[in-house]
């Protein structure tokens, strides 16, 4: 039985990923600050239903940023891989504090890469996002354009937690995989992500704010599906450069380190207010739309290149937007009791 160590796992995907792993048979040591950047209850309640589910599930409650307690909890854990979710999310809350990114997605995932570099993980794991595209215009987004452009710190954080992760890869031969998320979404999803703002705006009645007045795009990408494509990804541990033989169809294979980058999205891209629309229809109400401009450091559009990830797992995302948004809005009332 494999061990795996979790970061964030009381966060929206470091949950149903310890849940899978778990339900496939591997002993999971999860780790989750419970910041209050959003209502805490919900973290505690993804971390009390994973404990009482089985015994193969443990947690611990601090931060990334705290070294020492980090690499005592890696060692005494001893896990075989090491998946690494924590961080401060958010495009738009960068832009009020931008020191809790550096501090959480520079400083703590530099602590998470010694305990990987010093227990000599066999295969280390790290969230980057589809936001290190940028303001690149070519779609749909493949892992080996240039990410150059990013529009907020936190998406200049996730660019240099690749690099810090690469250099990693080479000096210590550390097998690593960076997955780029595009828009997740699902049951036990964030409160400050869209569609959870909007589900609860239009259950209760209140304005719902549609930003660059609906002319967006996005690569909506459901949780089940994300978390399985992370699932496969672990099996997938980059060769080290002198073990490689016939290269994968289209892979990003880093020349100099057993490194790869991998997007996970639903390879199409969903008109913002078609997504809305598919909330109205589930709900029943029509929403109190409030069409806003363009949020400084949002783009128009996303879209991924899911080709790698199929090359490597022989699987991609598939799951319908009016699904997902069906199955989050019968769990929103099962869970607020609406």
């Amino acid at each position: 039985m494999k061990k795996i160590f979790v970061t964030g796992s009381a966060g929206f995907i470091g949950f149903h990923l310890c849940k899978l792993l778990i339900d496939e048979g591997f002993e999971v040591f999860g780790l989750d600050a419970m910041t209050d950047y959003y209502d805490v209850r919900i973290k505690e309640e993804r971390h009390r239903l994973l404990s009482s589910g089985s015994n193969r599930f443990t947690a611990e409650e601090f931060r990334i940023e705290e070294a020492d307690r980090l690499m005592d909890y890696v060692r005494s854990a001893q896990p075989d891989i090491i998946v690494h979710l924590a961080a401060q999310a958010g495009v738009r809350y960068s832009l009020d504090n931008p020191r809790a990114y550096i501090d959480t997605n520079i400083v703590g995932t530099f602590n998470v890469m010694e305990c990987a570099r010093e227990l000599g993980i066999g295969h280390l794991l790290m969230a980057s996002t589809s936001s290190v595209y940028g303001a690149n215009e070519e779609m749909p987004f493949d892992e080996r354009q240039k990410t150059d452009t990013p529009l907020t710190i936190y998406a200049a954080t996730k660019k240099a937690n690749e690099a810090m992760a690469h250099s990693y890869a080479h000096l210590w031969d550390l097998p690593t995989t960076m997955f780029r998320f595009f828009t997740v979404y699902g049951p036990w999803g964030r409160p400050d992500m869209a569609l959870f703002k909007f589900t609860r705006g239009i259950i209760d009645g209140t304005p719902i704010d549609i930003y660059n007045h609906g002319d967006m795009w996005r690569d909506f990408t459901y949780v089940a599906d994300l978390v399985r494509g992370i699932r496969l990804l672990i099996d997938a541990v980059p060769p080290g450069v002198s073990d490689r033989g016939e290269p994968v169809p289209g892979d990003n294979l880093s020349p100099a380190a057993p490194f790869r980058i991998v997007n996970i999205g639903n390879s199409d891209k969903v008109r913002l207010l078609d997504f809305v629309e598919a909330i109205e229809a589930e709900i029943g109400t029509k929403a109190v739309r409030n069409y806003m401009d363009m949020q400084a450091g949002d783009v128009p559009a996303t879209w991924a290149d899911a080709s790698l990830l199929k090359s490597l797992t022989g699987y991609v995302p598939a799951t319908d937007f009016r699904t997902g948004v069906r199955n989050f809005v019968t769990w929103y009332r099962e869970y607020y009791g609406v």
